[in-house]
């Protein structure tokens, strides 16, 4: 039997609501919610004037492994999550190899039952290789399916450039087709058009306009088409521009909507401005763009037309990334500090406690059919984190947990910290103590309609 560890005090945000209650865990679930009395047996955590969160559940990581883990590992990674209160997570496929078989799926699926600490889930890659074994497979047993990243391997990948594959895909998949929407034929040609008049140095701060808004819209726009045509389920990946945050629905309950939507904290946190001062080191694909686009997906979260916050957490190491602008590899860790940089903007008033955690827990267990995740409720597993509000630490290279080493936030200054993370009921992280005994679990997932 595992010990029970009683949280005493604390300020339990869950469900729209704040209220100061004890948590009891106990063989890795949430036992009992309310007054409870101490026992002798009971390991006791004072929470008084810190805050109790569901564990944070990220739907979108590249994690690395296999095949990439000289820039970041399932175990180094998740690792780093853990610290920044992530309890659960899911991987993309575009590893070494691509994930784009049931077998090679498996396969990771036990690297991460020996490797990470956090609770795990992984989408099966397709693209135009793969995508008719994939429509005849039982795709419900799948988390999700996903083309991104995959367009690294060769140009042709995304689905978004493709009607054909999608009406294919769209027409014969059950489960949640989670896309990176971007026109590929815009992109290239504004490729060119940069590359003949800078070469092959092209500045940092027109990479939004490489990779624009509108390439962005009109992939969006053509997608969103076809799944409905279907009647698929649709997921648009890191959405970026304010104006494709017009295409989704905030008039009906996540669980009933067929067409979703989320915003990378990197989205809501740089703006183009930061080219100048971090250069390529905040090269994302799809880019960060203006102010009035960072705004624009602020409202769109606040009004529910986006469903989740991500952290599209892509580690490279600096060789990889402090290079030319066709050369510097898309992507950067963001895994250990996503619940920070929310918190900010909480401390800005900008967004609620009860509104982060709907987007940042509830929503992602909801939206992936999670069983018994994603909540503070007697009987779901004992996955939390433990928040002092009023704390001030700088991110610097020396309390880095990634693999790569580096973050576009050094020098920040975060008010708020994440003070311990239970993953599964084990208190895996402790005020920087690390407890490493167990690992996570494989997530369950429902093909059936959930009403959390």
């Amino acid at each position: 039997m595992n010990e029970r560890i009683l949280i005493r005090n604390t300020t339990i945000v869950n469900e729209g609501i704040s209220s100061i209650k004890d948590v009891l865990l106990s063989d890795g679930f949430i036992q009992k919610i309310g007054r409870i009395k101490i026992e002798p047996n009971y390991k006791v955590i004072d929470g008084t004037g810190k805050h109790l969160f569901p564990g944070i559940i990220d739907g979108q990581v590249h994690f690395r492994d296999p095949g990439l883990t000289h820039k970041g590992d399932l175990y180094t990674e998740s690792k780093a999550a853990i610290a920044g209160g992530v309890t659960s997570f899911i991987d993309m496929p575009n590893t070494v190899p691509n994930i784009l078989t049931v077998k090679s799926l498996k396969e990771k699926y036990e690297i991460a039952s020996k490797k990470s600490l956090a609770n795990y889930s992984f989408f099966l890659g397709v693209n135009g290789d793969n995508i008719d074994e994939v429509i005849k497979m039982d795709t419900s047993q799948f988390i999700g399916v996903s083309d991104d990243g995959l367009y690294f391997t060769k140009k042709g990948n995304l689905l978004a450039d493709s009607p054909e594959k999608m009406e294919k895909l769209f027409a014969n998949c059950t489960s949640i087709i989670a896309i990176h929407s971007e026109k590929e034929e815009i992109v290239e040609a504004n490729e060119q058009a940069f590359r003949e008049k800078y070469g092959d140095d092209i500045p940092a701060k027109f990479h939004p306009i490489i990779r624009s808004s509108v390439g962005c819209y009109e992939a969006t726009k053509r997608a969103i088409e076809i799944a409905k045509k279907h009647n698929a389920r649709l997921h648009i990946l890191h959405l970026t521009t304010e104006a494709e945050t017009h295409l989704f629905r905030n008039d009906i309950l996540l669980k009933d909507k067929k067409i979703t939507t989320e915003v990378s904290v990197h989205h809501l946190w740089f703006t183009d401005k930061d080219y100048e001062r971090l250069g390529v080191l905040i090269k994302w694909n799809p880019a960060i763009k203006t102010k009035q686009d960072k705004e624009g997906l602020l409202k769109a979260l606040l009004d529910d037309r986006i469903d989740i916050i991500t952290t599209d957490h892509a580690p490279h190491t600096l060789e990889e990334k402090e290079q030319s602008y066709f050369q510097s590899m898309s992507g950067a860790p963001m895994v250990q500090h996503s619940l920070n940089c929310m918190l900010e903007f909480y401390k800005k008033g900008l967004i609620s406690l009860e509104k982060i955690v709907e987007k940042m827990c509830h929503n992602p267990a909801i939206l992936y059919k999670m069983t018994n995740r994603g909540f503070i409720r007697e009987g779901y597993y004992a996955d939390l984190t433990l928040v002092d509000l009023n704390s001030k630490w700088t991110v610097a290279k020396d309390n880095l947990l990634y693999k790569c080493g580096w973050s576009p936030l050094e020098g920040t200054i975060f008010q708020t910290e994440i003070k311990q993370t239970f993953v599964n009921g084990n208190l895996v992280y402790d005020n920087g103590l690390w407890n490493e005994d167990k690992k996570g679990m494989a997530i369950d997932f429902t093909t059936e309609n959930v009403t959390h």
